[in-house]
């Protein structure tokens, strides 16, 4: 791809987290009350990503425009499993609603450089190692089993996660279970101490790496072009925090969404396995995330999990 793309892209992504900043400095709360503009922002950013993709066929020719938009509605449907997982993260460390945008927001910016590295590590190894496509396409579906038959394991691990990371950083710096505001870090009787959002900040930065170890190698089946995989990734990510306050409320009552989650999965992984025998067209591609999506929630709209009593 053309300087002009990520030139492009650079203000774009530039701009989203100015905006951001600039609207998290203004609003003092971003809870369910709140739930409208959550949604349209959502909205606003999905519209974005999709209008870059056009630009990206305009500029680049149409294949390279339909293999942005498969890896984007890729790693955005797979996103989904974050917000699972943050939902844990921040009920076990109880953080208050006001204050867990921050976090996201921070977690954003340094996921755009993990997943850089993390991409342009994926690049290299394939293309000199192509052999390896066999045990990360592996690695993909067995993330697969693990995400329709794992949620308890994966509870626990967050437990864990959130006692042994307060354990290690304590021994850095020392932890406040008092929250100062939105600050990270605040200085106490003339010392450094961290605040419970920098604990969560350090989860959440951890278990992106974790679920990029999946999503990179399925992105990765798509196309090897590092513009359309890079981006693809970001804006997924600028998306991440707006629809986390669209579904974290709700996300619970979609049982069969792992389901279709863990389909998508399977089928990038078996066509990275496949890459140098079968070519699949991305359009097929997203047919496969638009399909598996809309059967488990449709499913999980007509047989609701049962009510407590």
């Amino acid at each position: 791809m053309t300087s002009l793309g990520w030139i492009i892209f650079g203000v774009i992504v530039i701009g989203a987290l100015l905006f951001d900043l600039s609207a998290l400095r203004r609003s003092k709360n971003e809870d369910e009350g709140n739930l409208r503009g959550a949604a349209t922002r959502s909205a606003l950013i999905v519209g974005l990503a999709v209008a870059f993709g056009i630009g990206v066929g305009l500029l680049f020719g149409r294949d390279a425009g339909v293999a942005y938009i498969t890896a984007y509605f890729l790693e955005e449907s797979l996103s989904i499993d974050n917000i699972f997982v943050f939902i844990l993260i921040f009920g076990e460390l109880r953080i208050p609603p006001d204050l867990q945008r921050g976090v996201l927001l921070a977690g954003v910016v340094g996921a755009l450089v993990a997943r850089a590295l993390l991409i342009a590590s994926g690049l290299y190894v394939f293309d000199r190692f192509h052999w390896l496509v066999y045990p990360f396409g592996a690695f993909i579906i067995f993330a697969a089993i693990r995400l329709v038959f794992g949620q308890q394991k994966q509870r626990e691990i967050v437990v864990q996660a959130c006692s042994v990371c307060s354990t290690w950083v304590a021994r850095i710096i020392p932890i406040t279970p008092q929250f100062h505001g939105r600050r990270f870090l605040v200085r106490l009787n003339g010392r450094l101490v961290a605040t419970p959002l920098l604990v969560a900040l350090i989860i959440i930065e951890t278990t992106d790496i974790v679920f990029a170890l999946d999503s990179v190698p399925a992105v990765l089946s798509v196309t090897r072009d590092p513009f359309i995989v890079y981006t693809s990734n970001v804006f997924a990510m600028l998306g991440l925090r707006s629809l986390y306050f669209v579904l974290a409320g709700v996300l619970e009552r979609f049982r069969y969404i792992r389901l279709g989650l863990a389909a998508i999965l399977v089928f990038f992984g078996v066509r990275l396995v496949l890459s140098g025998v079968i070519e699949f067209p991305n359009h097929i591609s997203l047919a496969v995330i638009a399909a598996a999506l809309t059967l488990s929630i449709a499913a999980s709209l007509k047989w609701p999990a049962p009510r407590p009593t």
